[in-house]
């Protein structure tokens, strides 16, 4: 499908935490740290995350098979 433009799913807040297991804070503390995946922003006051972004760093976290 040459052209064709999927556009990506982004995650609000709770559905982050709720695929990571991570509380709000820890959230926000790891971004600050360089640790997490920071957000778009999406309005004035309205961020998300890509959904690619959140699967890429489950995936950098999953233990790696010997």
């Amino acid at each position: 499908m040459k052209g064709t433009t999927l556009a990506e799913a982004i995650l609000r807040r709770t559905a982050v935490e709720h695929r990571t297991g991570l509380a709000r804070s820890t959230i926000y503390d790891w971004m600050k740290r360089g640790l997490f995946p920071k957000p778009v922003a999406l309005g004035a006051r309205l961020v998300g995350w890509r959904e690619s972004d959140i699967q890429a760093w489950l995936a950098a976290r999953e233990p790696k098979a010997l």
